[in-house]
């Protein structure tokens, strides 16, 4: 359902995390998950504009996962609601929306581990194919410029025939988030996009990300402090299921309650 008008300028007034942004491409309203009496988030709203990196991060438990699940479909929030170009989308199935323009690459890569890296750009690039239809012309697709170019930019053209498996684990995450950004999202959540990277991949998987913020509005949890100060405009950080604290990284980062609960600098003496 379209949201318009003065309902939806109602909504967004409501939430100040919302009343920031003229027109954003998603909103989360109010939204809490609770299973039984716990509240694994409590009433959080945050919004995106349609470019650029918003960051989510906060200590283990905080509700950062449960607000990613709740947002890309994995779990249906028990109140709030979540709003995507204008409609309403709470409750919808992860493949729906993919098919709306939200793109979500998880902790664990997801790439085909025993098909080539441009096999697996190819899957990503008709990925309304399905099954030996697709690998028996797989070798007759063209990749196209778009692909060419980024594995040119991450390094990965000198591998292209390689099996994804023989890759060294941070080529897979970069092959990962190629893949991901064929699909050409609108949105791009990345969950904890540099875990388990050494520390030399750290920066090529870094700069992938800013590149794709100039395409889309990306929306990162990410541990590695570092990473979140180069990249995000803003962030929002989450401490047991609730709303802690907005603002640019430096705004955070001198949040007395955030280095108490998140950073871990106490702030009593």
């Amino acid at each position: 359902m379209s949201l318009t008008g003065a309902n939806e300028t109602e909504a967004m007034a409501a939430h100040p995390a919302i009343a920031g942004l003229a027109s954003p491409l998603l909103s989360a309203e109010g939204v809490t998950v609770r299973y039984g009496d716990f509240h694994a988030l409590s009433e959080v709203s945050l919004a995106l504009a349609p470019l650029g990196i918003h960051a989510v991060i906060g200590p283990n438990g905080a509700g950062k996962s449960t607000l990613f699940n709740a947002i890309s479909g994995y779990v249906r929030p028990t109140k709030g609601r979540v709003l995507f170009d204008g409609t309403n989308v709470t409750g919808w199935r992860p493949d729906r929306l993919a098919r709306f323009g939200l793109a979500r690459s998880f902790q664990i890569s997801a790439i085909f581990p025993d098909l080539s890296v441009e096999d697996n750009l190819r899957m990503a690039l008709t990925r309304e194919v399905r099954g030996l239809s697709l690998l028996r012309r797989r070798n007759s697709l063209a990749l196209g410029e778009d692909a060419e170019r980024l594995l040119v930019e991450t390094g990965l053209a000198s591998r292209r025939k390689d099996r994804a498996a023989d890759l060294p684990y941070g080529r897979r995450r970069l092959l990962e988030l190629v893949a991901t950004l064929l699909l050409k999202p609108r949105l791009l959540m990345l969950d904890e996009p540099m875990a388990g990277l050494a520390r030399e991949d750290i920066p090529e998987v870094t700069a992938l990300i800013a590149r794709a913020a100039d395409h889309c509005a990306v929306v990162l949890v990410e541990h590695n402090l570092q990473v979140v100060e180069r990249l995000a405009g803003e962030v929002t950080v989450l401490a047991a299921g609730k709303l802690l604290s907005r603002g640019s990284y430096r705004q955070v980062a001198a949040d007395p309650r955030v280095r108490e609960a998140y950073i871990g600098e106490s702030t009593h003496d």
